[in-house]
């Protein structure tokens, strides 16, 4: 159990940070000269927001996996919780929630703002002006946070691939000494 626990621990921290990096490195590409050939602006930023919102939910979903690997580790082996390790999973679980639930509902009403025409709102040019510069700097406040999460998330990984101390529980058989009996 404590190996498959371990597999799992891994395999959930590689895949949260697989998402990070997806997320720091492949989703600009939806902003370059050649994406905005294919799809104008804003549609390149509505097809960015699709795929944001799949990037938090893996985001989510590996959040709460890793905590709750973490809590099993704890039952299962006795091994207590680093301090560390449980706040890093939790500041970025954390930051991810903030990202998804808060600010990216903001970045995409300042998006369809910046756009209106396209979205056939209506706005002044001051309100979309407005919104295009809140919109940038929300949007470098996001940069940042998903630069932060690729970090601790990277530590975070490299603390679950480090076997650390031994289990607070010896089994009985090498407690004892019985192994060497036989």
């Amino acid at each position: 159990m404590l190996s498959f626990l371990r597999f799992f621990g891994v395999t959930v921290a590689a895949v949260w940070l697989g998402t990070s990096v997806f997320g720091l490195f492949v989703m600009p590409v939806f902003f370059t000269d050649e994406m905005k050939r294919l799809f104008a602006p804003p549609y390149n930023g509505a097809i960015a927001q699709m795929v944001l919102d799949r990037y938090f939910v893996m985001h989510y979903l590996c959040g709460f996996l890793a905590l709750a690997h973490l809590g099993a580790e704890w039952m299962y082996s006795g091994k207590v919780i680093s301090r560390v390790t449980l706040w890093l999973v939790a500041g970025v679980l954390g930051m991810s929630l903030i990202g998804g639930l808060l600010l990216q509902p903001k970045l995409k009403e300042l998006h369809r703002i910046k756009y209106a025409d396209n979205y056939r709102l209506s706005a002044t040019p001051l309100q979309r002006e407005a919104a295009a510069k809140s919109f940038g700097t929300l949007h470098g406040l996001a940069r940042v946070t998903d630069f932060l999460a690729l970090v601790a998330l990277w530590i975070h990984l490299a603390r679950i691939i480090n076997t650390g101390e031994a289990p607070r529980f010896v089994s009985p058989i090498n407690k004892f000494g019985l192994d060497k009996m036989s």
